[in-house]
């Protein structure tokens, strides 16, 4: 269950805040040799990684049209529409993302502006396993469709029958994704960070995954691919106080630690008696639950803190910077302005983070590990890339020209100088 902690002081936060995650750099090895076997020997390489990791032999691993077919009519007419209703809401929050081009005249005759415009392939990794994440698909495919990428490229893991599950295919081509693959792990990285005969070679890579995908997104930004992220395990904190119930903090804690069993889940109050009935509540829910093995091995890594002061609780969130934050607090604002670093925000006793993982809108791509501190979740941003834009005038020219030459001169940039200098002087001859 999670260790509690009453009032720890700063000094302690380091190794509070710490994540169950491996030592990533054993891994890498491994990671180099499939990225090269993959460089060299293209789809055979991913064959024989396919029937080493995933202990299957899959001669054609690209989905077909029959497959798409099969899987439209297999998946249940509820859960169609439940995934189209989370689609229309998710295709709302991102579409409102959309921004104009800034335009403006910094000095008379200096014109600038900046556009964005898509990132041209992208790469969409789908995790599988016991938890084949369907809705991730959502989260990925409908912004690079709004941004306007050109090319979609999606892989995810078979499985034992040499499958993707039928609401795997059936969410992807309803967002527009029939560029499919039955790939997982680093080799999929690799493909589509390096290409092969049928997999396309991607610009950016989103997706989450394993320690193996991690480290295999890493390593590929050594091959001028961009990722997302460095995402790692799943993660929620939840603040609450006496106007917080136990029963929803205790389902909001376990919804997350059923991911995986290294991922973390952190209970922070100001309410002391709370401690004592989530982990109640807890162990009450945790019985009923099919993944309870899973979840219970998350909770031994994962920590109850209370302090008596919400300043002092605020600083502890913020130096965790959790990927989920969950906040049920009767000073809702005081919490909220004060929040500098988060993925994704749960407001109130109605909010579980499970909306967002779903079908409130907002993208459940988040950064992880405390990486919240420097990035931003997946958004229709991630999706673009801004270029700057500058026109100068002759008027221009001659009112900027001066500044231009000086602060050339005094980097020693005598060249950068002259590009100005030969056009000034081109002027005076005009006169």
């Amino acid at each position: 269950m999670m260790q509690p902690f009453l009032n720890p002081s700063p000094s302690d936060w380091d190794s509070l805040t710490e994540r169950p995650t491996a030592s990533y750099e054993a891994l890498e090895p491994l990671v180099s040799s499939v990225f090269d076997a993959v460089s060299k020997n293209g789809n055979s390489a991913i064959i024989d990684y396919t029937t080493q990791f995933d202990g299957i032999q899959l001669p054609d691993f690209k989905v077909s049209k029959d497959e798409f077919i099969r899987a439209e009519s297999k998946v249940p007419l509820a859960l169609k529409k439940a995934i189209q209703k989370a689609k229309s809401n998710i295709e709302t929050f991102h579409a409102a993302q959309q921004t104009d081009s800034v335009r403006v005249t910094t000095q008379p005759g200096v014109d600038c502006w900046q556009e964005k415009k898509p990132i041209e392939k992208v790469g969409l990794y789908i995790p599988g396993g016991s938890a084949p994440l369907f809705s991730t698909i959502l989260m990925l495919a409908i912004p690079a469709q709004i941004a306007g990428c050109k090319e979609i490229v999606m892989c995810s893991p078979p499985s034992d029958d040499g499958s993707l599950p039928d609401v795997v295919l059936y969410t992807a081509k309803l967002c527009g994704v029939e560029n499919i693959f039955k790939v997982g792990g680093i080799q999929a990285i690799a493909a589509l960070a390096l290409g092969t005969e049928t997999i396309s070679k991607v610009d950016k890579i989103f997706g989450p995954g394993n320690q193996y995908v991690t480290v295999a997104k890493q390593w590929a930004t050594r091959h001028h691919v961009a990722i997302d992220m460095p995402a790692g395990p799943s993660e929620l904190l939840v603040a609450a106080d006496a106007t917080a119930n136990p029963e929803f903090i205790a389902a909001d804690l376990l919804s997350q630690a059923e991911h995986g069993k290294d991922s973390q889940v952190l209970f922070v109050t100001t309410y002391k008696p709370l401690l004592e009935q989530v982990a109640s509540a807890i162990k009450t829910q945790l019985d009923k639950l099919p993944r309870k093995e899973i979840a219970a091995a998350a909770l031994s890594n994962s920590k109850a803190l209370y302090f008596d002061e919400d300043a002092m609780a605020i600083d502890f969130i913020n130096a965790y910077g959790p990927e989920h934050y969950i906040v049920c607090v009767k000073n809702e604002s005081l919490y909220l302005e004060n929040i500098l670093n988060a993925g994704s925000v749960f407001v109130g006793n109605y909010t579980p983070e499970s909306a967002g993982d779903y079908a409130s809108g907002t993208n459940h791509t988040l950064p992880t590990n405390g990486y919240a501190k420097q990035y931003s979740g997946v958004n229709l941003d991630s999706f673009k890339k801004a270029i700057t834009f500058q026109k100068i005038s002759k008027e221009g020219i001659q009112s900027l020209g001066e500044t231009i030459e000086l602060m050339a001169a005094a980097e020693g940039l005598e060249a950068h100088k002259n590009a100005v200098s030969i056009r000034l002087n081109s002027l005076k001859n005009e006169i």
